[in-house]
Order: C-alpha cells, then sequence, then structure tokens
C-alpha cells in the first residue's frame, strides 16, 4: 500500500496490519525511505537505527503472524533526544554527552516496547530541553516543514517537525514549560503534555523534576489517546508517579461536547497576542459552543507571574540536575585538567552550550546564600497562588481553552539573541507546568500565509480524558467541514 505519512495515523495502521493489507516491515521500509527523503531538509533527526527497526519491525511480523497481539504491535515512534532507549545514543543535543549511549530503557520506553512498538531514531531538540526554537541544539537547527525559514518551536522541535513533516508516524516529546504543546501548535500537529505524576520521568533526563513530563505528539487525538494510555500508571521507579487509575481514553473519545462548561481566561486573551492567533482560537472557542459545551468567562488572577516564576524555579532546578554531567562518569571529559577542579570547568565550559550556561548561572544566583528566600522560596509561593488560580477556575469549568503561543512560527535567528523574548513566549504554556495540570495542544487554523496554529485545552490534575474529548471532538468537526 502507500503510505501518506503526513497523515497516517497510529489507528490506521494497525487496522491495515491487522486485516494483512501491510507488515511493520513495509511500514518501516517505506518510513527510512522518506526519512531519507526529507529530513535532508528539516534535519528533524540526530541519529537513526535503520537496521535495528527493520530487525524490530520482522519481529513484530513474526510475532503477528503466530497469533500475538500488542496495542502497538509494529508501530514505528521516533524518540526526543532526552529519553534513555537500551543501545541508542542520548546526547540531549549537547556535546557534554557525545558518545554516552544508553544502557537501559526509561519506562515509558519500557512500556511502549511491551506494548509492541519500536523505535527509529532520535530527533533533535535544545540542548537540555531548554529552548523554544530548537535553535540552541549543538548538533544542527531543526526546520518547520511548513517554511524552511521558520523554527518548528521546542524544545520538542524535532518530534514536531518529524510528525508534521511526514517522518514519523508519531513521536514523543518532553514538556517543563511548553515543549510539547509549543512545538506542536508551531508545526500543526496534536501535543499533550500529561499531569505530572500521570507518566513515570524515569530514564527522562532531568531538566526542572517538579516541572518536566513526557508526552505524546501526533497526527490526530486518537493516537494521541492510544499512546497515553500505553505509557500511564505508577511506577516504582519514579517516587512522583502517582497511583492513579488509567481509563481507556481512546474508548471514551466522542464527537458530543454536551454537558461540558469550557472557561475563557482573560488574562490569555491580552495585548501582543497576534490577531491572527487570536481569531483562529476565538473561532475554535465557538466550533464548541456549537458542538454543545457551554462557554464560561473565567479569570487567573496571578498570570501576570508566571514567567518570573517559572525561570526562577526552572533554573534552580536546573542547576542542581545538571551538576552530575562534569566529565568524570559518562559523556565528554575536556583535556588539561590541572587537577579536578580544572577540569571539571573545562569540561562544562566546553560541554554546555550558552543558553544552559546562562539558565545554570540563573539558577545557581537564586539558590545562592542570601538570595534562596528572596527568589526561590518566593517563587514558590507564588506557584502555589497559581495553582489556586486553576483550582477554583475548574470548580466551574471542566477544561479551559486557551492560545498555545502568541504568535506562529518565527522566522530561524529572529529572537536567539533576545532571550526575555523567547521566554515570555511561554506565558500561556509553563503557567499548566506550574500548577501540575494537563494541556492539549489541537490545530486550530492557519495565518494567511499557512502557517499553523494551536488551540490550548487545559484541564485539572488527571483531567486527560476531558481534554482529549473536547480536541477529539474539534477535530471531527474540522474533517467534516
Amino acid at each position: 500500500m502507500d503510505f501518506d505519512f503526513k497523515n497516517v495515523t497510529i489507528h490506521a495502521l494497525l487496522e491495515h496490519m491487522a486485516a494483512g493489507t501491510t507488515t511493520s516491515v513495509e511500514i518501516v521500509a517505506a518510513l527510512l525511505a522518506q526519512i531519507a527523503a526529507h529530513d535532508g531538509d528539516l534535519q528533524a533527526y540526530l541519529t537513526l537505527d535503520r537496521e535495528g527497526a527493520l530487525a524490530q519491525a520482522a519481529e513484530a511480523d513474526r510475532r503477528r503472524a503466530a497469533g500475538a497481539r500488542a496495542p502497538l504491535l509494529g508501530i514505528p515512534l521516533a524518540i526526543k533526544d532526552v529519553l534513555n532507549v537500551t543501545g541508542q545514543p542520548c546526547t540531549c543535543a549537547s556535546q557534554i554527552l557525545k558518545g554516552y549511549v544508553a544502557p537501559y530503557d526509561a519506562t515509558a520506553i519500557a512500556r511502549l516496547r511491551e506494548a509492541g512498538a519500536l523505535f527509529v531514531g532520535r530527533t533533535n531538540m535544545d540542548e537540555f530541553a531548554m529552548g523554544g526554537t530548537t535553535e540552541n541544539s549543538s548538533m544542527q537547527i531543526t526546520r518547520n516543514p511548513h517554511d524552511l525559514d521558520r523554527v518548528p518551536g521546542g524544545s520538542s522541535g524535532g518530534s514536531a517537525a518529524a510528525v508534521a513533516g511526514g517522518i514519523a508516524v508519531a513521536a514523543l516529546g518532553s514538556d517543563t514549560g511548553g515543549s510539547i504543546r509549543q512545538p506542536a501548535s508551531f508545526c500543526g500537529c496534536v501535543g499533550l503534555k500529561p499531569t505530572y505524576g500521570r507518566i513515570s520521568r524515569y530514564g527522562l533526563t532531568a531538566f526542572a523534576s517538579s516541572l518536566d513530563q513526557i508526552g505524546p505528539m501526533t497526527h490526530d487525538v486518537r493516537d494521541a489517546a492510544i499512546l497515553l494510555g500505553v505509557m500511564s500508571g505508577l511506577d516504582p521507579m519514579d517516587s512522583t508517579s502517582v497511583d492513579c487509575p488509567v481509563p481507556d481514553y481512546a474508548a471514551a473519545l466522542s464527537g458530543d461536547l454536551s454537558g461540558l462548561t469550557l472557561g475563557l481566561p482573560k488574562e490569555y486573551f491580552v495585548a501582543g497576542l497576534d490577531p491572527e492567533v487570536e481569531t483562529a482560537v476565538r473561532a475554535a472557542v465557538a466550533r464548541c459552543e456549537a458542538l454543545g459545551a457551554t462557554i464560561r468567562a473565567v479569570s487567573l488572577p496571578h498570570t501576570e507571574y508566571a514567567i518570573a516564576t517559572y525561570y526562577v524555579i526552572a533554573t534552580a532546578e536546573a542547576s542542581a540536575n545538571l551538576a552530575r554531567f562534569d566529565g568524570v562518569r559518562y559523556g565528554q571529559r575536556a583535556e588539561g585538567g590541572s587537577d579536578p577542579i580544572d577540569m571539571y570547568g573545562k569540561t562544562r565550559a566546553q560541554g554546555f552550550g550558552a543558553e544552559v550556561k546562562r539558565r545554570i548561572i540563573l539558577g545557581t544566583y537564586v539558590l545562592s546564600g542570601g538570595y534562596h528566600e528572596a527568589y526561590y522560596l518566593r517563587a514558590q509561593k507564588v506557584r502555589t497562588l497559581i495553582r489556586r488560580d486553576f483550582e477554583q477556575a475548574f470548580e466551574s469549568c471542566d477544561a479551559l481553552l486557551t492560545p498555545v503561543a502568541p504568535t506562529a512560527a518565527y522566522r530561524i535567528g529572529e529572537k536567539i539573541d533576545d532571550p526575555l523574548q523567547m521566554y515570555l513566549g511561554d506565558i500561556f504554556t509553563a503557567t499548566v507546568n506550574l500548577a501540575g495540570n494537563c494541556g492539549l495542544s489541537v490545530p486550530c487554523g492557519a495565518t494567511e500565509t499557512g502557517l499553523p496554529i494551536g488551540l490550548q485545552i487545559v484541564g485539572p490534575a488527571f483531567g486527560e480524558a476531558c481534554i482529549l474529548r473536547v480536541g477529539y471532538a474539534l477535530e471531527q468537526a474540522e474533517s467534516v467541514v
């Protein structure tokens, strides 16, 4: 069969394999051919495991022929280069981890593998997930498939570009302040940031441990629901994973929003929001209302403090987490150190890029003596206020509707020298991480020049079933227009 990887879904491929009209080997071979033809332009992948993927596909076909059944049997996935996969490099797009090969599977990877998935390659990202454009990668610059002169977003830009560009069936990303949802919006695919604790973080290279989450990036909402269901659940290897029942997310999808109340936070429709983005988002809100939802105005009054709060907490945690990369145990080691301290300094100076150094310095400062209470402790108190804002909103609403980002994708190089402007682009997404809630980005329109625009659907803790229902209903309504 012919494969249109810009649109083909996991659930469609599973149906074809079950019917015998294609095999996993055929799918992987066709996908590898697409990558060879198009990734030279997109630069979405850092490494490929061609032989391993074909071998895994052949084994999946053998198992299927023998009568085996598994939720993702024979489905190829792309993995952001921040997750450990046995035998594959995990560089986090940083020179300091060049040469490191993962000796184990992250829990999310292990669960996908058990479900029959196979892993084609590693996607590009901002170094250690620090950035919103993928320009901070030390390896290469990934480009937006809708306009090669524009960024794909970040930090999961390689995963988003691969899915939207037709060189991945689906991919995994990580989201600390919007790193799944923003690139999904910029590239025009679906991106899900689960509730903190829903998916184990074991095997995810830590940036900010109280904010990071693993999530899927897919062509449609049903695929996101399928992957979420496989990866979710308690993990004894991660003390922050939560023992909470995992619903059958895919089975709960419907095209009806009757009985749902969806909130519209006034603080997310303010000066600085691109008019084309606001128009597209408000049109999506109107479609939700037409599908039976009640729309309600709400307020999240502490939103204005979110970026400052986020960049204090995230950098503080980054400074602690990245202290482990010192050239002693794994990765690169600088030559010529006169003593261990000198070697540490040379290794980190050579191995870390400018943005990572900036965040480590900021984080070390806010944790330093005399400043801990003034910055870090105060930020944690504001974080509590932000979380209470959401809790209050969810007392009267099932989910919230907001833009994902203030603008559509901008040109490569446009903001790289102005970190503050780039940080401000996280205003609509970072609040969700601070509160620990779940958020879904779904395409809701495009600019006049054809750049995708995303709608963010925010749910309460462990409210993924609701936000997936809303996203699916919108997606179905779009498909019949």
